[in-house]
């Protein structure tokens, strides 16, 4: 009952805060009242049956509070919502062509009164839903070129079949479908910026109307806000520190002290913006030596140097590693590595406190490079010190040749530093950290999307395959034929690859298992077994997967990543390699579309102003 109160008081404030008709045109509020409610008795039938119950639906809507409360993933699901007509055209292609082939397939290779020509019709195509399921996986190339050979083996001409099939449907159409889901999700992301970018301005606009003075015209094109009034609004607004304080210090730049409509809009492109630490000054010497060690380590070349060691750090390491690959822990003798180890450990170390003389402590920690080449060192230089004090003493907790192998590990893992001084790297990297921070949101929907099947999964397949409690007994391809049951341990299936901990026993299980289905490498292994063990509409589960994961949201990806590259790229192309990490200062999405995006006019956001509800301007 006090769960029913919470529900009722909820839907009351939300109802009276937002208007009845607002909350009646807000689906997210409404579906939100739904899943709580569903929840909620899914969970009084589980206590009524003492929590015994296998199926409970409220763990396949939990997803939604998290989609609920992410206003970005609601526009992403909008975006996919626009696109979907368009990407089932070209599955409606696929589909056309993949039952096309089919059926030429089952024409081609019917049986034969021969049974040595019966190869390819038993193992392929039998009858319709195999012929089906074989084209299938050859769309995805998992199984090329094993479905062929039966019929290539008799006769080169069939390759022909085959090869038509692979080049109209994986090379022409599923690459169309990359572009048809660039060009139509780029499309409305773009339209979606656009009204985020006209509701921005039309907040600032409503905002310089509010805050614009009387005493020094009113009108629309001679309204003029007072920076002391706009500081104190600033101080009370919940925005990013260093946005208000970027902004404050913008607004502090006006002489007159007041600031006009169109210098109010430009400080809020601040918003825009991320982070650019500023780098502190280098401290000052007198002595001439300190003078000349900060002058020599905060050349460029001392950087270039350290990668060159670096670098002859990772050939050292090739090499043993080359030499000693068929030894094992015990044949090893570590006593060379162990040496090159501890001079290059001692110049990164030299490399490092000659660092921090030049820069200062402050200066050092603020490049994100010394930081990593700093905690590094430090991390190396303290296992190459237990090393030492672990040699004498044999059966100790971490055995001498790990700690070396991960030293090795840590100089292997430290070449990484060469990435921010190579251009082409450094923009790649930099699109990679962009596709992390700005495209949270479509991650976030996939692992929705995971989570769901995963369940789903769990549901209708947990303990579908079991593996047999003694495989020492199962030895030859008859077993199927001698117990009668699904179980066949030709080569090439789910039994003899041995792929038992690829089940869907438990959530986590599951996610992997839809993991190696989205790579597509051998997942028709998958499906074959669970067709066997279970039934063949399980088919219809794995294709649904295949279409959502690795059609759609790979294909997705991939555009995302094309978009954001082209951006970074066209607009490096002008840099430096030390100006390429100040793209990130300004890479966010709306950015990244700021040149295709046209601004709203002075005359449509006053417009709008007039029409708002809620807003009331007298003029």
């Amino acid at each position: 009952m006090s769960k029913l109160n919470i529900l009722d008081i909820l839907f009351v404030l939300q109802s009276y805060l937002i208007g009845w008709e607002e909350f009646r045109m807000n689906k997210w509020l409404i579906g939100y009242i739904v899943v709580i409610t569903a929840s909620f008795i899914d969970w009084m039938l589980s206590v009524s049956m003492a929590c015994n119950e296998n199926l409970r639906v409220r763990r396949l809507i939990r997803p939604f509070f998290l989609l609920q409360n992410s206003s970005l993933m609601k526009k992403t699901l909008k975006c996919i919502k626009k696109t979907l007509p368009e990407i089932a055209s070209v599955i409606l292609l696929l589909a056309l062509h993949l039952c096309l082939f089919t059926m030429i397939g089952m024409l081609i290779f019917s049986k034969s009164d021969d049974p040595k020509k019966n190869g390819e019709w038993e193992t392929y195509f039998k009858n319709l839903p195999k012929s089906l399921s074989s084209l299938l996986v050859l769309l995805t190339t998992a199984n090329n070129p094993d479905v062929m050979i039966p019929a290539y083996s008799l006769n080169r001409g069939y390759s022909i079949f085959f090869i038509l099939f692979s080049v109209f449907g994986t090379y022409l159409l599923m690459n169309l479908m990359t572009a048809i889901i660039y060009n139509q999700f780029r499309g409305y992301l773009l339209m979606s910026v656009q009204t985020s970018i006209i509701r921005r301005r039309l907040g600032i606009r409503a905002a310089f109307e509010v805050l614009c003075c009387p005493g020094r015209g009113h009108t629309s094109t001679q309204s003029e806000v007072a920076v002391n009034m706009f500081l104190q609004v600033m101080d009370r607004v919940h925005v990013k520190s260093y946005c208000r304080q970027a902004i404050i210090k913008a607004a502090q730049q006006f002489p007159d002290g007041f600031i006009n409509g169109e210098a109010f809009q430009r400080l809020f492109n601040e918003l825009d913006k991320d982070f650019m630490k500023e780098h502190p000054p280098k401290p000052e010497y007198s002595s001439p030596v300190l003078q000349l060690i900060q002058y020599i380590y905060s050349h460029f070349y001392i950087t270039v140097l350290g990668n060159v060691v670096a670098l002859a750090n990772v050939i050292c390491i090739c090499t043993i590693l080359v030499l000693n690959s068929e030894k094992s822990a015990s044949e090893k003798n570590n006593f060379y590595m162990e040496i090159l180890n501890c001079i290059f450990i001692l110049y990164y170390l030299i490399e490092m406190l000659l660092k921090i003389v030049a820069f200062g402590w402050r200066g050092y920690l603020s490049y994100r490079n010394n930081i990593f080449d700093g905690f590094l060192t430090v991390l190396l230089l303290a296992i190459q010190i237990a090393i030492f004090i672990t040699d004498p003493v044999p059966q100790h907790v971490m055995a001498l040749w790990e700690m070396v192998r991960l030293v090795n590990m840590l100089i292997v893992f430290r070449f990484l530093r060469i990435i921010p001084e190579i251009k082409l790297m450094a923009v790649v990297a930099s699109t990679l950290v962009d596709l992390v921070k700005n495209l949270r949101a479509f991650a976030g929907i996939l692992l929705v999307v995971y989570y769901v099947f995963a369940v789903l999964g769990t549901w209708l397949f947990q303990g579908a395959i079991t593996p047999p409690s003694n495989m020492s007994l199962i030895s030859d391809s008859s077993t199927e034929n001698k117990t009668g049951g699904p179980f066949s341990m030709d080569c090439g299936t789910f039994e003899q690859l041995e792929y038992w901990p690829n089940n869907f026993d438990d959530f986590a299980s599951s996610l992997v298992l839809l993991y190696n289905i989205m790579v597509v490498n051998n997942w028709h292994v998958f499906t074959d077994a669970y067709t066997r063990y279970t039934t063949e509409w399980s088919l219809v589960y794995f294709v649904a997967w295949w279409l959502t994961s690795s059609v759609m949201w790979v294909n997705l990806f991939v555009a995302l990543i094309l978009e954001n590259f082209t951006y970074k790229w066209d607009r490096s192309n002008a840099l430096s390699v030390e100006d390429v990490e100040r793209i990130a200062y300004q890479s966010t999405v709306q950015l990244m579309f700021r040149e295709h995006v046209q601004e709203p006019t002075e005359e449509e956001l006053l417009a709008q102003l007039q029409q708002h509800p809620h807003l009331h301007l007298s003029w």
